[in-house]
């Protein structure tokens, strides 16, 4: 007979599905299956913070320092982010909805710098302004790019490019691989679902249609989610469960553990964090990302990470790094914990951050 689903044991399956035992950089993204990437560094970027948790003696910057020795890939899942290439060859060839059989094929600007970019290899978008000009286009934000910028994230989008290193944060392309013959679509469909619902395990159910629509864009030809997940459920590649009137879905094996006594700070981006629907539904409180938010509006902060303590978050705090000292402002959902096992572990996760911030 199965193991009720209570709210204790799904906290400890969010939290065994998350956090393996530290790996090597490449296996731990091999293992995620999806790292996602902010720009932002409050201390440090989202892709570095998140895989400070699951990778061995990592530190900041460690990521972009070998990427280009890497098997990883930087692309769209259902948000941007690093992928191991079992996840970047799911996504290719990326269905053109304007191609009459589905492929992308470039033309104008963008068929010479695709051109340009397989004659000289590794090109900096600086290069193609040095050779094609500076003109301006709209970009997906609202706002202008140079036109051989946006050629370039086109070409990247579509598989003809992939981002091959970056230098001050900026990426340098190369070509990409010829893509192979791709599974059916049905196939295809279901192994990305697989994968999704694997990083976010357990995910409500409710949350899968709105993280589907955010996969669409990584996937444009994704469609209904329904039917791969029937399918799954019935290969017995997925398993569901109800709690308190709320179904959940899980990859098959994924086992409750007790949580450790100790203390993570997480990205917002976290795997753990990142559902917020499920945040709430495990930890009876919403957390919100305010550094889009004014000022005057925020109740957390700027940067606000979720505090985990044992299997429990319990609050969230703000950081900030001067001199190789890490100042941590800790707000709490209710009162601080009173034990010193707390105030230990918390310390020992400060001392933690700071190695992290220190450079190679």
């Amino acid at each position: 007979m199965p193991k009720p689903l209570t709210p204790v044991r799904l906290r400890r399956m969010a939290i065994a599905a998350s956090f393996r035992a530290p790996a090597a950089l490449g296996a731990a993204i091999h293992g995620m299956g999806f790292v996602q990437a902010d720009p932002i560094r409050a201390p440090a970027r989202a892709q570095d913070l998140i895989l400070r948790h699951r990778v061995t003696d990592y530190r900041a910057g460690d990521l972009e320092r070998r990427f280009a020795r890497l098997p990883v890939e930087e692309d769209f899942l259902y948000a941007y982010g690093i992928m191991p290439r079992g996840t970047w060859r799911l996504l290719h060839p990326r269905h053109d909805a304007e191609s009459g059989d589905g492929r992308h094929a470039p033309s104008g600007l963008a068929a010479e710098v695709l051109a340009f970019v397989r004659d000289r290899g590794a090109t900096h978008p600086r290069d193609l302004s040095e050779r094609f000009g500076r003109e301006r286009a709209l970009n997906g934000w609202g706002s202008w790019s140079a036109a051989t910028t946006r050629a370039l994230q086109s070409l990247h989008y579509y598989g003809l490019l992939r981002v091959a290193q970056r230098r001050d944060g900026i990426r340098v392309y190369a070509p990409a691989p010829a893509h192979e013959e791709p599974l059916s679509r049905a196939a295809r469909v279901r192994r990305i679902v697989a994968l999704v619902v694997r990083i976010l395990a357990p995910l409500p159910e409710r949350s899968l249609r709105p993280t589907c629509a955010l996969l669409s864009r990584g996937v444009p030809d994704l469609g209904d989610p329904a039917e791969a997940v029937h399918a799954l459920l019935a290969s017995g590649e997925l398993e569901r469960g109800d709690a308190d009137g709320e179904g959940y879905l899980w990859p098959a094996g994924l086992v409750a553990r007790e949580a450790p006594d100790v203390v993570r700070l997480l990205a917002p981006f976290d795997p753990l964090v990142w559902d917020r629907r499920r945040f709430a539904l495990l930890w009876d409180w919403e957390y919100r990302f305010e550094a889009y938010t004014p000022a005057a509006e925020r109740r957390l902060g700027y940067y606000a990470m979720p505090m985990l303590w044992g299997e429990h978050v319990i609050g969230w705090a703000n950081a900030s790094a001067s001199d190789g000292a890490v100042e941590v402002t800790p707000g709490f959902i209710g009162t601080a914990p009173k034990d010193r096992g707390f105030r230990r572990a918390l310390d020992e996760e400060i001392a933690r951050l700071e190695t992290f911030l220190q450079p190679r």
